[in-house]
């Protein structure tokens, strides 16, 4: 399974960024998929993740609000639409996703083992 993240960028605070994660490989339109972010000298934390069955979506509460997932089973791609971006949203994006990703699992960055190489995502004040 390989990941592709794309869309970050730089943006001034206030503004909007869509972010894309496309699949290609082994893959099922039923795996559950991770957004997580990676600031300078912190840890990877957990941003939002839809359930490979349908309606089970999560998200930061950070982000609640403001972010949005979604994603495309035809194109294997799935979605974050970032809203109302802040200088605190700085950071490398990643997306992962597994299909034995469970719905109580969805925030565990250790419960997903496909990952993508991150995009940048820069917001300015």
């Amino acid at each position: 399974v390989q990941l592709q993240a794309s869309g970050g960028g730089l943006v001034q605070a206030g503004g909007s960024l869509r972010l894309s994660c496309a699949a290609s490989g082994r893959t099922r339109s039923s795996d559950s998929v991770g957004w997580f972010r990676q600031a300078p000298g912190k840890g990877r934390m957990f941003i939002a993740a839809i359930h490979r069955s349908g309606p089970g979506i999560d998200y930061a509460d950070s982000v609640k609000g403001r972010f949005t997932i979604s994603r495309d089973n035809a194109k294997n791609t799935v979605y974050l639409q970032m809203h109302s971006l802040r200088p605190e949203d700085t950071a490398v994006y990643y997306c992962a996703r597994d299909p034995s990703v469970i719905r109580s699992n969805l925030a565990s960055s250790t419960a997903y083992r496909y990952w993508g190489q991150g995009t940048q995502v820069t917001v300015s004040s």
